[in-house]
């Protein structure tokens, strides 16, 4: 028995409205390069906000999908496209703009290997980890490695860079950064997902507690608080690894979907521009932000 017209329309516009999310990420992603193209500094304090209202956007499209049970396949694309813009190419071009225009005429290759590293990464993950709950990140994620990159000049502007932090060499910091920025996210190394919220486990409370305080030092020492923050969480990883001798290799059923082919099932095949939703296997904003990449 085929389900009545307006039901169908109504689950389609369901379907869309995280897609929609993703968009207006992709949105955010390129005004914050045109901002950037201006040059000024309030235009490049903007810009660098727009890829954070970006990472939030794409974590709400994953939570958003799963919640209304309305993932799939052409929205974890779309999400994994969209995220190359904004957590890639627009962070690299705001960089650019900022310290590597001034550093001759080949400091520009140190955007390209970072928008390569998220391309392959972004890929890589696509393979390996897209629509699967998971606990952690097999490397950096694609929008905790842009939001760094964007939150270093709203992080200049504040009274802690200014007293004690601005006569360090940040030309070549940085440069080191979008180094270690790129070998991160191709690398791996495992970093730990954010923590589910809830009342009814010890381990939900504590996530809770975790993301309330984000939010509070986010809203109240924005400025001063993001960009340590993700420079706190790369080094995360990398101690992490180091300690426990943990510079894990892939699971092994992640080798052989990088070694092997795609293949298609017959719902693949029949998915219109909408995308049938595929229950355990794919999910919209399947994405690094999303919580589910």
């Amino acid at each position: 028995m085929r389900p009545p017209p307006f039901r169908t329309n109504v689950r389609r516009v369901v379907i869309i409205v995280p897609s929609l999310f993703t968009l207006f990420n992709l949105f955010f992603g390129i005004w914050s390069m045109v901002l950037a193209s201006k040059g000024t500094p309030a235009d490049f304090y903007r810009a660098s906000w727009f890829i954070v209202f970006a990472g939030v956007l794409d974590s709400l499209d994953g939570r958003l999908a799963r919640l209304s049970n309305t993932g799939t396949r052409f929205g974890a694309e779309l999400d994994s496209l969209v995220d190359v813009v904004s957590f890639g190419v627009a962070p690299a071009f705001l960089m650019y703009e900022l310290a590597f225009a001034s550093m001759g005429a080949g400091a520009w290759v140190f955007c390209y290997f970072y928008v390569m590293g998220a391309a392959i990464r972004l890929a890589r993950f696509n393979l390996t980890q897209a629509g699967r709950a998971k606990t952690a990140f097999v490397g950096l994620p694609s929008p905790a490695a842009g939001m760094t990159l964007a939150t270093y000049f709203p992080f200049t502007t504040t009274a802690l860079y200014q007293a004690r932090l601005a006569h360090l060499p940040w030309p070549l910091l940085l440069s080191l950064l979008m180094i270690l920025l790129t070998i991160l996210m191709v690398s791996n190394v495992r970093y730990a997902a954010v923590p589910r919220a809830g009342f009814r486990t010890v381990r939900g409370v504590l996530g809770l507690l975790f993301i309330l305080s984000i939010l509070f030092f986010g809203i109240w020492q924005h400025d001063e608080f993001f960009f340590p923050l993700g420079v706190a969480y790369m080094a995360y990883g990398v101690l992490r690894a180091a300690l426990l001798g943990l510079f894990a290799t892939p699971d092994e059923d992640e080798e052989a979907e990088i070694a092997g082919p795609i293949v298609l099932g017959d719902s693949d095949r029949r998915a219109d521009a909408y995308g049938e939703p595929r229950r355990g296997h794919f999910s919209q904003g399947g994405g690094e932000g999303g919580g589910s990449r």
